[in-house]
């Protein structure tokens, strides 16, 4: 028996390692193929050869049946093409079919599991319907809102619970999207040193020229958006990504492994920093507060005394490297001028839902534009497309009973997620405290931004979180 269980463990390493290498072996073989074949044609621009490669590293992935690999590819394509070069809901009809395949595929090592909440993620999804609807005045706001706000959820949401069907499937899929994180990071800060970004598109160049490229009005600093176009939004991004390093380095007993942890958190904390994003340094610092509250419920400090003097490394480097970006960072925090904006901003969205409670005014941003402004208050002194308030923007635009099961069911992920690191064991309790830190911080930023409400940032959430909540994790004997 002893024997069997080693050679277990030891096949489920060898996954694992091939996993991780094929996160890396598989791009490049992919890009290698797609710029051969953009040679071949002839005039394919630089977004249209990532696309190319992205479709050939799918194929490659599926082929190898390498399902939680794929689910972080449909993340990221959910950030570039979807988002970033606005084809809206590619990455929806990506999602069905993995989803279908998974379910037709079913094996000892991706079993099948479904959400404990299905039937209210049912009622989700026809409640949703109405405001999708009403508030859809174009075809962005109607491909926009209802597949990736309510169906995607919770095609996400499922697909993380599937892939993560054991602790070395949720430990590998932590580690791909940490190396994600990392990999947007060095492109925000390479679009901060040079005004540049790496895989652009003009269509984005020209709307980035049009808003100042989100500079800091009084001073002229560019803010980089990386692909998600907003640095509120990708603020919001390293802010939640931040905590998978920060789990697997409290996870890790390979010292490599630490290093590679280690430098993912810095490079995720300068690229945080180079944002200026206020409400995602606040919603990094609930993170860590709850990350520490959770680990001291356990033995587990004596491995976390590290983690308090990795963060003080980690802001002594930022400080001596970056000391005039934290001076502009504490200035655009006492701007009383945004503050304003963003109160008032969330006293016109309360003032709608007063009017509509039960049925909101319809989801779109279009939409919103329009009908919000009769509702407006003084202290918003400009026109908004949403509220920079994901629970106000669903009560305003959804209604009160959309807001009311949707977070319904985030508080159930995070109890089911809770329940699962409290029957699990030593090790697999920093990723899940990890997990659940990056959630609080997406749902702590959503206050002053629409994060769970955006495609891509809400897709990276529901995915964490139905990976954490996987009934499987608790079986001991699932590895």
């Amino acid at each position: 028996m002893i024997k069997n269980d080693v050679i277990g463990e030891k096949t489920a390493e060898e996954r694992r390692i091939t996993l991780l290498l094929g996160s890396v072996i598989f791009p490049f073989l992919a890009i290698t193929i797609a710029v051969l074949l953009g040679g071949l044609l002839g005039g394919l621009d630089v977004s249209t050869v990532v696309f190319i490669a992205g479709v050939i590293l799918l194929v490659l992935v599926l082929a190898l049946r390498q399902y939680g690999l794929a689910v972080a590819l449909i993340i990221i394509a959910h950030i570039y093409i979807d988002w970033y070069l606005g084809l809206e809901i590619v990455v929806t009809a990506m999602a069905v079919g993995l989803f279908f395949l998974l379910c037709l595929i079913r094996s000892p090592e991706y079993p099948w599991v479904a959400p404990r909440s299905l039937w209210l993620w049912g009622l989700l999804l026809i409640i949703g319907i109405p405001p999708a609807i009403r508030g859809a005045q174009s075809h962005y706001d109607l491909a926009f809102s209802y597949p990736n706000i309510f169906l995607g959820a919770l095609l996400m949401y499922w697909l993380g619970m599937l892939v993560a069907s054991n602790r070395v499937h949720l430990r590998t899929f932590f580690q791909i999207l940490s190396l994600l994180g990392a990999l947007l990071a060095i492109h925000t800060i390479i679009q901060n040193a040079t005004g540049t970004v790496l895989f652009g598109s003009e269509r984005i160049d020209a709307y980035l020229a049009q808003v100042s490229y989100y500079d800091l009005t009084s001073y002229g600093i560019p803010r980089p958006g990386s692909f998600l176009h907003n640095p509120d939004w990708n603020g919001t991004f390293f802010a939640m990504m931040l905590f998978l390093p920060i789990g697997l380095f409290a996870e890790a007993t390979s010292f490599v492994q630490k290093i590679l942890c280690i430098i993912e958190m810095l490079l995720m904390s300068i690229a945080l920093l180079l944002t200026y994003s206020i409400g995602a340094w606040i919603a990094a610092l609930a993170g860590i507060i709850v990350f520490i509250f959770i680990m001291k419920r356990g033995r587990y400090l004596i491995r976390l005394i590290l983690l308090p003097a990795l963060l003080m490394i980690n802001g002594l480097i930022i400080m001596i490297a970056f000391p005039a970006q934290l001076n502009l960072q504490f200035q655009h925090i006492s701007n009383p001028k945004e503050v304003s904006l963003r109160v008032g901003a969330w006293q016109t969205a309360i003032n709608i839902i007063h009017a509509f409670p039960l049925t909101g005014i319809g989801l779109g941003l279009t939409n919103y534009l329009q009908r919000a402004d009769p509702y407006r208050v003084p202290a918003q002194y400009l026109p908004l497309a949403h509220p920079h308030n994901s629970y106000l923007e669903l009560g305003a635009m959804a209604g009160l009973p959309v807001l009311i099961v949707f977070l319904a069911l985030l508080l159930l992920a995070l109890w089911q997620s809770w329940r699962n690191w409290r029957k699990v064991d030593a090790g697999i309790r920093y990723l899940l405290g990890g997990g659940i830190a990056a959630i609080i911080a997406l749902s702590v930023n959503s206050m002053s931004i629409n994060a769970w409400t955006l495609a891509p940032l809400a897709a990276i959430g529901w995915v964490i979180l139905g990976a954490m909540s996987s009934p499987l994790l608790a079986d001991k004997s699932s590895g």
